[in-house]
């Protein structure tokens, strides 16, 4: 099964048109202002409408008011809420504005691997934000992937952070996901994506895994 791919904190055409040119099969935007990847809904919205018929649209929010995810709903047709929000209220914004939810974890080690999906149904695990750190997520780190590879996953889940082109391959080997989401990992700068490196990530995540990664 080949590996599925987000490509997260669109804010760009360039970087819209190559997520969906290389066939990505989610296309992320950050509502978060304190990322380098903000985008505004007006914007997203007219990002969205380049391309209507493709993938699914994931809106991020870090402990949204029920007021900013209806905002961005207005604005864009989004398909699901990913969430760093606790579970009761992910829980909530999920019955709230009936889409899917996939909720992040952050992982330092084995003991940080949830066991119930809390009724999100999907898990985006991370490395856990160091305490310095201005954002809950989308910090670039990468974890021990191979924390993952006998882990009893309580939901369909993706592997995040510190991935890109050269290590993408090896973290799927690692880990054992089926499905990745990168968005640092394919800037030429801090909130810039590169369509060469969105094309360049998602061709390496669905190639065949060379030798040098095959099995860990």
């Amino acid at each position: 099964m080949r590996a599925r791919v987000k490509v997260c904190g669109i804010n760009s055409e360039d970087a819209f048109d190559a997520a969906i040119e290389a066939g990505a099969d989610w296309v992320g935007f950050v509502f978060f202002p304190p990322s380098p990847r903000f985008i505004m809904p007006a914007r997203a919205a007219e990002l969205s409408a380049r391309h209507p018929a493709g993938p699914p649209r994931v809106g991020l929010f870090v402990d949204p008011t029920d007021e900013a995810v209806e905002t961005a709903l207005a604005a864009v047709p989004l398909d699901i809420l990913q969430l760093y929000a606790e579970p009761a209220r992910a829980a909530w914004l999920r019955r709230r504005f009936a889409r899917p939810v996939w909720r992040a974890v952050g992982i330092a080690t084995r003991a940080d691997l949830p066991d119930d999906a809390a009724c999100a149904d999907a898990l985006l695990i991370e490395a856990k934000a160091p305490p310095e750190a201005t954002r809950p997520g989308g910090n670039a780190l990468r974890f021990d992937w191979s924390l993952l590879a006998r882990w009893r996953a309580p939901a369909p889940w993706l592997l995040a952070g510190g991935l890109d082109p050269d290590n993408v391959a090896a973290a799927i080997a690692a880990s054992g996901a089926t499905a990745v989401d990168v968005s640092s990992g394919v800037e030429s700068a801090p909130g810039v994506k590169d369509p060469a490196l969105i094309r360049a990530f998602i061709a390496a995540a669905r190639a065949p895994l060379p030798e040098s990664v095959r099995g860990g």
